[in-house]
């Protein structure tokens, strides 16, 4: 089973680094946060690689 990538809501600013650089275009920005489709998240880790805050995991 697939667990897509998430969020700590805490540590994200919001900057979109993980917006710009996902592939699959699966994050977005919610209220300033990341968010992420579960749905088209392909757990890559580029998101987890590219956050300057260390906000996203994959669990």
């Amino acid at each position: 089973m697939v667990m897509p990538a998430a969020v700590n809501k805490e540590s994200c600013d919001g900057c979109a680094t993980c917006v710009d650089e996902c592939p699959m275009g699966a994050i977005e920005l919610n209220d300033e946060k990341a968010f992420v489709d579960e749905e088209i998240c392909t757990e890559c880790g580029t998101c987890v690689d590219v956050c300057p805050n260390e906000a996203i995991s994959l669990e």
